[in-house]
């Protein structure tokens, strides 16, 4: 029983500090960082939109990007995601106020880094906006982002993802009406129940050029400017909390067979008779 009491001591603490190992994993900055980090990202978000998958302006996850254009334009933004990161896109155009002549048809396509078009698990990337309606939402939630896949699947694969806003369906008239476009798009993390074997050589991160002043005086003539990378850097699957848990499946797996020879071994002992008995 002494045996036993100490091996569940041993079990206990190694289960509480993986779960501690968990939780430092997890942390957030403090709530002043977190607010200081939000600001500045809101201050450099852009105010326009690429046309073209090549012009595509670059932004970041958590980063509200705006833009004004004419209806009828395609507009595109371009933003990172790493493997194991689910990401999921939201966007909000305003409708002119002037008199339109019907309704009008808003669609939000995501694509990834070789330009496929991605799939939405969950939202709604088409709505139709009424005659009168001051605004129309859409919102695309993708798959989950795996650090490897076979050639022959649409599995989305680390690196930049395009988003694409137009109006797909709208009385003629309407051609050319003034709109602002609002798009956001949000990272999370799945864990290690999404990871992969395998990693990619490198993300699929084609050249394009941003909307920013900076960006283009400090890329040479005729040369597209690289796109940013996720905070940290790409991943690539090389880590995942996948790893904790076999770790502590090991270790719990080793102290189970440890108590079970300890036990089947006292077990088997023959008894002693006392003397003179």
């Amino acid at each position: 029983m002494r045996t036993l009491r100490t091996l569940m001591t041993v079990v206990l603490a190694g289960a509480g500090l993986f779960g501690m190992a968990g939780t430092a994993v997890a942390d957030s900055p403090s709530p002043g960082a977190s607010t200081s980090a939000g600001a500045d990202a809101e201050a450099a978000a852009p105010t326009e939109a690429g046309t073209s998958f090549r012009t595509a302006t670059a932004i970041k996850p958590d980063q509200r990007a705006t833009a004004d254009a004419s209806t009828g334009d395609y507009l595109y933004w371009v933003l990172p995601v790493d493997a194991g990161q689910r990401a999921t896109v939201k966007a909000k155009v305003t409708l002119p106020q002037s008199a339109r002549h019907g309704a009008a048809t808003w669609q939000l396509d995501v694509y990834d880094g070789l330009r496929r078009h991605q799939a939405c698990m969950y939202g709604a990337r088409t709505r139709t906006a009424a005659q009168d309606a001051g605004s129309v939402e859409l919102s695309c939630t993708l798959r989950t982002v795996r650090a490897w896949a076979e050639p022959w699947s649409n599995d989305p694969l680390p690196g930049s993802y395009y988003v694409r806003l137009t109006v797909v369906d709208l009385p003629k008239e309407d051609l050319g009406l003034p709109v602002h476009a609002e798009v956001d798009a949000t990272t999370a993390d799945t864990g290690g129940a999404r990871a992969v074997d395998g990693t990619l050589a490198a993300p699929l991160v084609p050249g394009a050029s941003t909307a920013t002043p900076q960006a283009e005086e400090s890329t040479a003539p005729g040369e597209p400017a690289a796109l940013g990378e996720p905070d940290g850097g790409w991943s690539s699957g090389g880590w995942s909390d996948r790893w904790l848990w076999t770790a502590a499946g090991g270790l719990l797996a080793a102290l189970a067979g440890l108590a079970g020879y300890r036990f089947t071994r006292g077990s088997g002992r023959p008894s002693q008779v006392p003397p003179g008995a």
